[in-house]
């Protein structure tokens, strides 16, 4: 019988526009800033999604994330370009401005055990202005959400861990 190797391991993929990694570290939110810092940048936008201690009523001890890395890692990074592409210059901006309107984006996801308090995704963007970077971060989110191929498993206080759901990587 062969041996299948595992999906949920780390992974890491790094493009012009930016980088997204899979990792079990614990995630460095300055550290991941700096990977989108630009001297052209005027905004930079980061999101951070930790644990909370709660969900619909019960008390949550902690998540487990696991992905599908090697699809994951691309579904991400596809939806880096895509950003890239779709928000369009500000107002501030002239069209023969060479900056682009997105500069630089970072993701990084934890894999395995989150506790409470901790982040479990964060999202950097770079641009000249706010608007975009704005715009971006949220829209990477938003897609990562729907679409990357990571799964989390919710343990509940005062429930067996046999018992945690198995929930896609979406919430409202």
């Amino acid at each position: 019988m062969s041996q299948w190797p595992p999906a949920s391991v780390e992974a890491r993929e790094e493009l012009i526009e930016g980088i997204a990694v899979l990792t079990y570290n614990a995630l460095n939110t300055e550290s991941i800033t700096r990977e989108v810092a630009d001297a052209r940048a005027g905004a930079t936008a980061i999101f951070i999604g930790t644990t909370r201690n709660s969900f619909k009523g019960k008390v949550v001890t902690r998540l487990d994330y696991q992905a599908y890395s090697k699809l994951a890692i691309k579904t991400i990074t596809s939806i880096i370009l895509e950003a890239h592409q779709k928000f369009s210059r500000s107002l501030h901006q002239t069209p023969d401005t060479l900056v682009p309107p997105i500069i630089r984006s970072a993701v990084y996801h934890r894999l395995g055990t989150v506790p409470v308090g901790e982040p479990s995704i964060v999202i950097a963007v770079s641009s000249p202005h706010r608007k975009e970077s704005f715009q971006a971060c949220e829209y990477i989110l938003e897609r990562i959400k729907e679409d990357a191929q990571i799964w989390k498993r919710e343990f509940y206080e005062g429930e067996k861990e046999e018992d945690a759901e198995w929930k896609a990587n979406t919430a409202p």
